[in-house]
């Protein structure tokens, strides 16, 4: 059985159920979110795509993430976060978007970023409304404990819990 197998198949039952799609943006996970979710057969059913955005740059280029956004909070925070799964979602034809941007370790903390702070967004469609299509943002963070492959795979695993519930 494939790591976060189990995950995947309920997300996808809640997709399916809804007749959504998703897209992921990945920095600390470098598309391991992605990954999960086609390791399983019959992605392509819900699975629209996957943005690898692990520098500012591809920020910014692939996701439209603000420059000025970066400068202010830092590309690990709840705001670049949440522009990255706006870019997600803007990006692509789905309806639900997730991001994750964090310090996987065992370097790259800073003063109240300490190794293992990740940070998520949640972008969900919502109807077009007179100013066109329009979206709702969650954001939150979370401090995983262990090595590098450890802080990975618990974010993974907290992005394809949050994707099911907010499918749900």
């Amino acid at each position: 059985m494939l790591m976060h197998e189990s995950a995947v198949l309920s997300l996808a039952g809640a997709l399916r159920r809804r007749g959504w799609r998703i897209s992921t943006a990945e920095s600390c996970t470098g598309g391991l979110i992605a990954g999960a979710c086609t390791g399983v057969a019959g992605s392509s059913d819900w699975f629209e795509r996957g943005f690898v955005t692990y520098s500012n740059e591809a920020k910014v280029e692939m996701l439209g993430v603000a420059p000025a956004l970066l400068a202010a909070h830092g590309a690990v925070s709840a705001e670049v976060a949440s522009a990255m799964a706006m870019g997600a979602l803007q990006h692509a034809p789905v309806q639900l978007a997730v991001a994750v941007t964090g310090i996987a370790g065992p370097g790259g903390a800073v003063p109240g970023k300490p190794v293992g702070t990740v940070c998520f967004a949640l972008a969900l469609a919502i109807a077009h409304g007179p100013a066109g299509p329009g979206a709702s943002v969650r954001s939150w963070s979370r401090l995983f404990s262990g090595d590098r492959a450890a802080v990975r795979e618990a974010t993974v695993a907290e992005a394809l819990r949050a994707l099911t519930e907010a499918a749900a």
